[in-house]
């Protein structure tokens, strides 16, 4: 087993720590055990098992540093690991920017693992495939998908006194449905830390209903619409959002944060409804609650009704600029509203619902406009319903000017360890056609 309780990484970790001669010295040690399924064209293609750990060793003399790593943890193997790192060290140049490592911090109770999760088996993953392929095939549509489940954890100590423990679960599922006539497609992702959160059934419904009622689209021109996007569709917008908040890059003029003088911490910049923040310790999309650095994570707030309450400032920026630092944020999560998607739809007189973006790519990181295009069930609304399916569609937009253009805020969804909620916005723009399915 590749998953080591917090004394038994302890003494893996004090044993390595005890060899070093350099000036300070960190040891990263994690292992995790997963299990997966793929299917596609109606039958399961792979499955297997994986069993990793790892042990990362940074030592440091002065403001040079080296990293060696290692997957064996005998004793020989810790003083070659050691020793490789020290001598990397001592032949790289100095980096004006090295932090040497934090001493002891004081972390939260994480609520990242669950025990169910860690003992999936097999036999469950057989059924979450079964339970995709058999409905598929008895609605005339083939499934492609694929579930991986994992357990594990990540330590860290430091010469200085530092110690972090972490140990977590994760199931990620995602399906692909396309009718048979090849004329329409569904799709449906799902992730918890917590098995019993998870239905496969109704995943793949989703996926099926999306993939029947998607055949056979119709052309609209493009132009600027109201949309209803799903919070998967959201969230590929919003990550553009999320990379912005770096401080760093905002002070030295590199993104949308910035302005003459210095960054957008205070001003409004959205839709006074938009509320975000980060919690390791939500109960729907836990984290672990320190970072990489060993830094503590807390719940903090990004933006608060539409002003920019905090960047994120790394410990050498932070030095810099004289403030302390701001981690990077574990999660997003985004209030949302009462609204279902239903009743998003029946309050729509005209408009486009879209199940997902694609294939996103920057085209100003300074007004944060994107491109890309709708993928795996796109449709058109009309006096508050679904009317038909249509073509897929290139759009030209910021999640800047989409939050502004703010309308209605639905229920919230996790997607990709955030909460993101259903968001009507009016005035949407899409450039340009596309025929792929």
């Amino acid at each position: 087993m590749a998953i080591y309780t917090e004394e038994e990484a302890r003494k893996i970790m004090e044993k390595a720590l005890s060899l070093s001669k350099a000036d300070a010295c960190e040891v990263n040690l994690e292992g995790s055990e997963s299990g997966n399924i793929r299917y596609a064209r109606n039958s399961v293609s792979t499955a297997g098992h994986r069993s990793n750990q790892t042990l990362v060793v940074q030592s440091n003399f002065g403001k040079q540093m080296g990293t060696a790593t290692i997957d064996e943890f005998d004793d020989e193997s810790l003083k070659r690991v050691v020793a490789r790192s020290e001598e990397l060290a001592k032949l790289s140049p100095e980096n004006p920017e090295f932090m040497g490592p934090l001493g002891p911090q004081v972390y939260d109770n994480s609520i990242t693992y669950v025990e169910s999760t860690a003992n999936i088996t097999p036999e469950f993953r057989a059924e979450v495939a079964n339970s995709s392929i058999e409905p598929a095939v008895a609605k005339d549509v083939t499934a492609a998908g694929f579930l991986d489940d994992s357990a594990g954890f990540s330590a860290m100590m430091n010469s200085k006194g530092l110690f972090a423990y972490n140990k977590e679960t994760n199931l990620e599922f995602t399906v692909t449905m396309r009718t048979n006539d090849g004329t329409g497609s569904g799709w449906v992702t799902r992730d918890v830390n917590d098995v019993s959160k998870f239905d496969a059934k109704e995943a793949s419904k989703v996926a099926i209903d999306k993939a029947v009622m998607s055949r056979e689209a119709k052309a609209i021109e493009p132009g600027k619409y109201t949309v209803i996007l799903e919070p998967s569709a959201g969230l590929g917008l919003l990550n553009g959002l999320g990379r912005a908040i770096s401080a760093r890059s905002a002070d030295e003029g590199r993104s949308f944060m910035s302005k003459e003088g210095g960054n957008k911490l205070g001003d409004k910049i959205v839709d006074e409804r938009v509320q975000l923040w980060s919690d390791p310790l939500n109960i729907e999309v836990p984290s672990a609650t320190w970072n990489g650095a060993g830094q503590p994570l807390k719940k903090t707030s990004w933006i608060e009704n539409g002003v920019v309450k905090n960047l994120a400032y790394g410990r050498f920026w932070a030095k810099e600029k004289g403030v302390d630092p701001v981690p990077f944020p574990s999660n997003f999560i985004m209030a949302g509203g009462d609204d279902s998607l239903d009743d998003l739809i029946k309050s729509t007189k005209k408009g486009i619902l879209v199940t997902r973006l694609w294939y996103i790519r920057s085209v100003d990181p300074q007004t944060l406009l994107y491109t890309g295009l709708t993928r795996d069930g796109t449709f058109y609304i009309e006096n508050g319903a679904i009317k038909y399916p249509i073509k897929n569609l290139r759009f030209n937009e910021s999640p800047i000017i989409m939050l502004n253009n703010l309308e209605t805020l639905g229920k919230q969804e996790r997607v990709d360890g955030n909460l993101i909620p259903y968001m009507k916005i009016r005035d949407f723009t899409f450039t340009s056609l596309s025929d792929a399915v």
